[in-house]
């Protein structure tokens, strides 16, 4: 039967409900008819509430991604240092397992030329403005911020993505080696804060 009060609202909810049910390809395999099908119209119905699948795509994409920061921003609260960073990637984490679909949504960046992506732009400033606050607490130099950003994304983005993937078949404990993960993450972004002895040598013969 048709959904009564099809709305912009109600087509993002039922694309989200779509995502989820794709499990870890729901948001590669969403389509507009696809989401008709859960509405009980058809296709051409959505352009009433929908410009395009890319548009569609894009309203997932903000959901998800502040979905994500919320999770980190709250497991961090009150934490610094190691005990912060480990607390955002076993969020990140959980969001991934909770909502797999979701959490490769969150990968998306924004095109920063795209007039149409800055609502996505502005989700995605936000939730790296809380990888940032928290890798602050390490006493990083500002010139290392964004590499470290990136090799903590990458290294939680990679272990999660295939653990999702079913990657991981050996016996030993997964939440271990997790854990292990984040400690090296920890380890790496600490000596990103720590000057080097040799430069600081050079300068001082300058």
């Amino acid at each position: 039967m048709p959904r009564a009060g099809l709305s912009p609202d109600a087509v993002v909810r039922l694309a989200l409900e779509v995502v989820d049910a794709g499990g870890p390809s729901g948001f590669a395999g969403l389509t507009l008819a696809k989401v008709a099908a859960r509405a009980g119209v058809a296709a051409p119905s959505l352009y009433k509430h929908v410009g395009s699948l890319a548009d569609l795509r894009r309203e997932v994409t903000v959901i998800a991604v502040r979905e994500l920061t919320a999770a980190g921003t709250s497991a961090t609260v009150g934490r610094a240092g190691a005990d912060a960073l480990h607390a955002l990637a076993d969020a990140w984490r959980r969001y991934a397992h909770a909502h797999p679909g979701r959490y490769v949504a969150t990968q998306i960046g924004a095109d920063p030329d795209d007039p149409a992506d800055a609502v996505l732009r502005a989700a995605g400033e936000e939730s790296v403005r809380t990888v940032v606050a928290v890798l602050r607490g390490f006493g990083l130099p500002d010139e290392r911020v964004v590499d470290a950003v990136r090799a903590v994304r990458a290294g939680v983005h990679g272990f999660v993505t295939l653990e999702l993937g079913a990657g991981f078949r050996m016996r030993e404990d997964v939440d271990q080696s997790f854990k292990v993960l984040i400690d090296m993450l920890v380890a790496g972004v600490a000596a990103l804060a720590t000057p080097d002895p040799a430069q600081a040598t050079t300068g001082s013969h300058r």
